[in-house]
């Protein structure tokens, strides 16, 4: 079984055809948005094609297919005009034998850890960094960002699949990072 990750498409009609043409390639059981999904916010420049009513008409028909969290430019009247939950600001997800705590990175990350179980996996977006480290007691992951990569990173998402989690490229489709959990 397949999941596929992503965070921080800020309203980049671009990315976002980018990132679910990927989708369709990869097959994956469900996608999981970790927020920051219409809307650019006030630190970022506008990304490539920023047309936040053409992200909306690209996801909501495919409302089963995600799952989401809230990021901190994510509002209520996002909500109004998305047809699946995304103002939650952690999901718990088990997945092979894990237990994933989804959340954008704004309030729980690295730094301030919300209540983890034992070898779990923390996964957060926000920074727009990939990232994969293993702590004691706990694993995090950061798929990078869809239309606004930082620290020079490529557009990606992440899959995560039999115990492994790969960060690929949008553009190429090239497995660039790779990490167990």
């Amino acid at each position: 079984m397949k999941l596929m990750i992503a965070s921080d498409i800020h309203g980049s009609a671009y990315w976002c055809r980018n990132l679910l043409e990927c989708y369709q390639k990869e097959q994956p059981q469900k996608l999981v948005l970790l927020g920051d999904i219409l809307y650019h916010g006030p630190r970022n420049d506008l990304p490539q094609e920023y047309a936040p009513k053409e992200v909306i008409t690209m996801l909501n028909p495919m409302a089963d297919e995600l799952l989401c969290v809230r990021g901190n430019c994510d509002t209520e009247v996002d909500q109004m005009v998305l047809s699946f939950p995304v103002l939650a600001d952690y999901a718990l997800l088990y997945w092979e034998e894990k237990t994933f705590y989804l959340t954008h990175g704004h309030k729980y990350n690295d730094d301030v850890l919300p209540p983890l179980q034992k070898d779990s996996v923390l996964m957060y977006g926000h920074t727009h960094v990939p990232k994969a480290v293993n702590y004691d007691h706990y694993t995090s992951f950061n798929p990078g960002s869809v239309s606004i990569p930082k620290e020079n990173s490529p557009h990606s998402y992440m899959i995560l699949e039999n115990g492994v989690a790969y960060w690929k490229d949008i553009q190429t489709g090239e497995v660039y990072k790779k990490a167990d959990y």
